[in-house]
């Protein structure tokens, strides 16, 4: 069993304030399988402090020396990247080859977009005799998912290093042993004392005191939109910045000339990856009113043959969710798309069949679904696919959009101007099209509820600058 109950702070391993041991538990197991301790306003003064002491130093650091130490980093993380995974497969259930092919492996995929970013990244820029500058923001309060918990850490730590910001770190106390390792892995790769500190907590013992302090320039945080919306609140009073990346209902738009078999099958195994607690699921998936008979038995033919269990066995494709809270979530959820009328094509309420222990949800499929029931509108961040039929592409784009959510969105089509005029049209900061796959050097975000920040290479770093106009940087000529 891990056990980890202090915190890094100022370049040390120390122990909390005042000691509240919080036990971490594996879902796929509903057993204890490590122990750390929750954080307290005390514990995140003294990361401030120690940030802020480091802050005038680091953020004078050359671009050259940055760039140094990002590739410690990665070359330090290269060594633990098999240790994470484990440690992402115990605390949030993800089968093996996601937590290693995937959830590991984006650490590095985020450092190194950091790293290619900051080497041409323009920090200054010259109109006449002024000179516009970009400039570390300061210190930086991170707050992390459990979801994808190692990823979000990245995007976050790689592009506020490359700016030149320290910060203090509070990861999810629901899956915190990877964010541990990490830290390991920046002391390793020698990041100077202070720069980097970690407090593990909960929302409102860290998390709010690190939004509220006013030693704090900027938050950065990924999770709920209900969580989004305390940061902000907490965060107002001292006027900081802060970059939300939020929830999504995003919709999966197959026209009528997309290789349906292909388009269907690939969108609700995206779905269900994951366990469907991802931000970007294409949890809608919107067909031509005449295809939904088809699109529901391809998908539910996709739900019933997708493996759910231990996340240690072989040829599991789907772990747990990641809490009874979650479990119980999913559970009312699915209960209230059959009682509002969908029909439920696979899958359901209770466990898949031979599992009496864990979080295990079934891969669930609803077709008929409209655009104004709870499972349509709601975020349920589960395995959990709702079909919904369309009259024409117009159509596809009003259910689309009519959401309050706006991170991402997916067209197939055979056509590919078609898809192009059709993504033009979505109110979301991303659009798949035809399967296309996640970009690291592009920026990761949503419109409406589902956040205002950018993550991700140039634009990533972009959160962690200030802009400065100097005027009369040169004479006049």
């Amino acid at each position: 069993m891990r056990e980890k109950l202090q915190f890094y702070i100022d370049g040390r391993w120390v122990d909390p304030v005042t000691p509240h041991p919080f036990d971490v538990i594996n879902p796929a197991t509903e057993e204890v399988c490590g122990r750390i301790s929750l954080g307290s306003e005390a514990d995140v003064d003294l990361a401030v402090a120690a940030a802020r002491r480091a802050f005038p130093a680091f953020s004078q650091t050359t671009r050259e020396e940055r760039i140094a130490l990002l590739q410690a980093i990665l070359d330090e993380y290269a060594k633990r990247s098999d240790e994470i995974a484990e440690a992402i497969m115990d605390e949030m259930g993800a089968p093996w080859a996601l937590a290693k092919d995937a959830q590991a492996a984006s650490g590095p995929q985020h450092i190194g977009a950091a790293l290619k970013a900051l080497k041409t990244y323009p920090f200054e820029e010259r109109h006449g005799s002024t000179l516009i500058v970009k400039e570390p923001i300061g210190v930086c309060g991170l707050i992390t998912p459990w979801n994808w918990p190692i990823n979000q850490i990245a995007c976050k730590v790689g592009p506020a290093l490359a700016a030149g910001c320290t910060m203090i770190l509070k990861p999810s106390e629901i899956a915190p042993f990877d964010a541990l390792i990490f830290a390991e892995v920046l002391d390793a790769a020698g990041v100077p004392a202070g720069v980097f500190n970690l407090v593990n907590g909960d929302g409102a013992g860290v998390g709010t005191a690190l939004a509220k302090h006013p030693d704090i320039d900027m938050m950065s945080f990924t999770g709920s939109a209900r969580g989004g919306i305390a940061v902000a609140q907490n965060a107002a009073p001292t006027v900081k910045r802060v970059a939300q990346e939020l929830g999504g209902k995003s919709a999966n738009i197959l026209l009528d000339d997309a290789d349906f078999e292909t388009a269907v099958a690939s969108g609700a195994a995206d779905c269900f990856d994951n366990t469907g607690q991802s931000c970007d699921a294409p949890t809608r998936m919107l067909v031509p009113k005449a295809r939904l008979a088809d699109a529901a038995g391809i998908a539910a033919r996709v739900a019933n043959s997708t493996v759910v269990g231990n996340p240690r066995d072989d040829g599991v494709m789907v772990g747990p969710l990641v809490s009874e809270a979650q479990w119980n979530k999913v559970q009312a959820l699915i209960q209230k798309g059959i009682d509002e009328g969908a029909t439920l094509a696979a899958g359901g309420t209770g466990r898949p069949d031979g599992i009496s222990k864990g979080y295990f949800a079934r891969p669930t499929v609803f077709s008929g679904v409209r655009n104004d029931m709870t499972i349509a509108r709601d975020e349920i961040f589960g395995p959990v696919l709702s079909i919904i039929p369309y009259e024409d592409d117009d159509d596809a784009v009003r259910i689309a959009n009519d959401t309050s959510y706006g991170l991402s969105g997916y067209v197939s089509s055979s056509d590919l101007a078609r898809a192009r005029r059709v993504a033009s049209r979505l109110r979301t900061g991303m659009v798949h099209i035809n399967g296309a796959s996640l970009d690291s050097m592009a920026p990761f975000g949503g419109y409406k509820q589902s956040g205002n920040g950018r993550e991700c290479g140039p634009h990533g770093m972009d959160e962690f600058l200030e802009v400065k106009s100097i005027y009369g940087y040169e004479a006049a000529s």
